[in-house]
């Protein structure tokens, strides 16, 4: 692996957050919340920032706005942080094209999502990210949650990937099975970026060598998502285990709903951004965002008490 590559992987660690995509009341994007939301990140210690990823409603925007989206918060993240967006989609071209954008407006990753609803096979799966990452040089992290894809990247084919691709230098896997995951270090080398994407998992993925986490729940409490990598990577064992019990209810509630429709909820109560989601998704019933709000008041996350529309 080239110098270059080794770099980054030093670099890509620890909370990367993957942002929301602000809407406004008429349901376009609002690119001045958009960097609000990155700021807020920043000032509250997160290490790296991810767009366009399942919480950025990518299925739910077109190719422009989300090249748009990517080029907004690279200009505001401006090199601070490692940048790495969600560039995959279900369309093998469309992928390589959002990849090639990611390269070049200066992102330090592309994150890459298996397919969703074509469900391909193994081989199948290993042609379409092995062309994917032939097309850029940018290092890829590639995105494995079985739960939205309905299909799982299984641990040989990532091996056999990360061994013939340079570039594919990590996962971020949102796979519930934790002997997968553990699989995954043991056959693609203690090395490889390992990232967690199921909150209640995210720390016990460091406990085994992993990187970080993509973690939906750092849009609303990014300063103790952030607080439980640096006391892991600072050997304050206790402090890491203390803070991931901590945050447990709170990510619990914020996926009573399909991701990221209560983050947006919790994130409107906060006055960070207007409630919007585009259909087909919508917004928590009144009963989920009323636990949401409590939960939020628990959490010294809520100073205000304005509703959710």
């Amino acid at each position: 692996m080239s110098n270059e590559y080794e770099e980054i992987k030093q670099k890509l660690r620890g909370s990367i957050t993957p942002v929301i995509t602000p809407f406004d009341s008429d349901h376009e994007i609002d690119f001045v919340k958009q960097s609000e939301l990155i700021e807020f990140q920043l000032a509250n210690g997160t290490h790296g920032i991810s767009v366009t990823g399942t919480s950025g409603e990518p299925s739910s925007m077109t190719v422009e706005e989300r090249v748009q989206v990517m080029e907004n918060a690279a200009r505001t993240i401006d090199g601070r942080v490692p940048f790495a967006p969600g560039t995959g989609s279900t369309n093998h071209d469309e992928t390589i094209y959002l990849t090639r954008k990611a390269q070049e407006i200066g992102a330090d990753a592309a994150m890459v999502i298996v397919p969703y609803y074509n469900k391909p096979n193994q081989k199948a799966l290993y042609k379409h990210f092995k062309t994917v990452a032939d097309s850029v040089d940018i290092p890829i992290i590639v995105y494995n949650i079985p739960g939205r894809t309905a299909k799982n990247l299984e641990v040989e084919t990532l091996a056999q990937l990360a061994e013939d691709c340079p570039n594919i230098i990590g996962v971020k896997e949102s796979n519930k099975d934790f002997e997968h995951v553990n699989r995954v270090l043991l056959n693609c080398g203690k090395d490889f970026l390992l990232f967690s994407g199921i909150e209640l998992l995210c720390y016990p993925m460091l406990a085994i060598g992993g990187a970080g986490s993509i973690s939906a729940t750092a849009n609303v409490e990014p300063k103790k998502v952030a607080e439980m990598h640096d006391a892991w990577f600072a050997g304050d064992v206790e402090r890491a285990q203390n803070l991931h019990f901590e945050l447990m209810r709170l990510n619990d509630v914020l996926f009573m709903d399909t991701n990221p429709a209560p983050v947006k909820a919790a994130l409107g109560m906060m006055d960070k951004i207007e409630p919007v989601l585009r259909l087909p998704m919508d917004l928590p019933t009144d009963d989920v965002q009323e636990v949401i709000r409590q939960t939020l008041i628990d959490y010294n996350l809520l100073t205000n008490t304005k509703p959710v529309s």
